[in-house]
């Protein structure tokens, strides 16, 4: 059975070998990257660009036009997402969406 001592040296001549691979790895994946870099005619700066937005899903972060508009206090809706209380209520009254439509 091994010692305390004999343990500890070996658990640090492992932690040594863990280290010089992870950096033997990383400096392979840097090389790597950089030869796909100068293959494809990369930059750092494409490497950070979104790229053209994907359909179904992909949000752009653009504002939805409005289709709904509460003349009297001037409240909005896109069309989107839950009917908000003010229409609601009108609706509930009696009036009908296409008298908000914009």
């Amino acid at each position: 059975m091994a010692t305390l001592n004999e343990l500890l040296a070996q658990k640090e001549a492992l932690d040594k070998e863990i280290e010089s691979t992870k950096k033997q790895a990383r400096s392979q994946a840097i090389a790597q990257v950089r030869a796909l870099m100068s293959e494809y005619g990369l930059t750092a700066a494409d490497l950070s660009s979104k790229g053209p937005a994907k359909k179904g899903g992909a949000r752009s972060g653009g504002k939805v036009a409005v289709k709904y508009r509460n003349a009297a206090t001037g409240d909005t809706w896109s069309g989107r997402g839950l009917r908000p209380n003010w229409l609601k209520a009108a609706l509930a009254s009696g009036r009908k969406i296409e008298d908000f439509a914009v």
